[in-house]
């Protein structure tokens, strides 16, 4: 299996990108248009793919933000017959090298962090540290949010070298949200509840994401040399 990772390029890669995302999230999902995606990159953001010859089966979506240094990576997606393969991990290695070029040292994206995968791929594999809360970001409409808040994690990823870190908290969260989600909607909404509590009573006492072990499904929170940077700061 050869995957090749590159920029977007043309309209029906563009579209292709924008059907993955229903793929992905669901058809209620409220997609980046193509033609929006294409003139972001145009622009100086980045849209690129993992290709399988001419099959788009995974893609990065990021723009700049206020802050020249930061990157905000607002999509990625992989189909769901190519998660596990490292397509993900791919993607965000390019998208590291591609910032790297152009002088920016820091990627900020969110995540939900009660989906053991991401938390494992953006903290344990790619190193980020997670910096602050936010309460259903997104609301709670949709198929993918399941009818439950949907509460993200901030992550930064340091492009340079990643932030000394110490722990000294966990936080755990079940083995497989998303089939709990599914099977039991009132339990998942009382989990997404006490996952919260817990973290932003760390968070509130200046402690951040420093590490996730995916054999226990836990968090490390812990103290960072690396101040956190907010999307209103320049």
């Amino acid at each position: 299996m050869t995957i090749q990772y590159r920029d977007l390029a043309g309209l029906a890669e563009f579209r292709a990108a924008q059907q993955m995302q229903q793929t992905v999230w669901g058809h209620d999902d409220q997609p980046d248009p193509a033609d929006l995606m294409m003139v972001v990159q145009s622009e100086g953001g980045i849209c690129a793919g993992a290709f399988q010859g001419d099959r788009l089966v995974g893609y990065v979506f990021g723009f700049a933000t206020g802050d020249p240094q930061v990157q905000h990576s607002h999509r990625l997606a992989v189909l769901p017959d190519w998660r596990g393969a490292g397509i993900g991990v791919g993607l965000k290695l390019y998208q590291r090298a591609w910032c790297q070029a152009r002088g920016i040292r820091i990627l900020r994206w969110t995540y939900d962090p009660l989906i053991t995968r991401n938390a494992h791929l953006n903290i344990a594999r790619l190193g980020g540290i997670g910096q602050r809360y936010l309460v259903n970001y997104y609301g709670a409409e949709g198929s993918y949010q399941g009818g439950i808040d949907s509460d993200r994690v901030v992550v930064e990823l340091h492009l340079t070298a990643r932030p000394a870190t110490t722990a000294e908290a966990r936080v755990s969260i079940p083995r497989n949200f998303s089939l709990l989600l599914r099977t039991d909607p009132a339990a998942a909404a009382q989990t997404r509840l006490q996952t919260r509590q817990a973290m932003t009573t760390l968070f509130d006492q200046g402690l951040v994401i420093t590490g996730f072990d995916a054999t226990t499904g836990s968090y490390d929170f812990g103290q960072t040399d690396a101040p956190a940077r907010h999307a209103s700061q320049a």
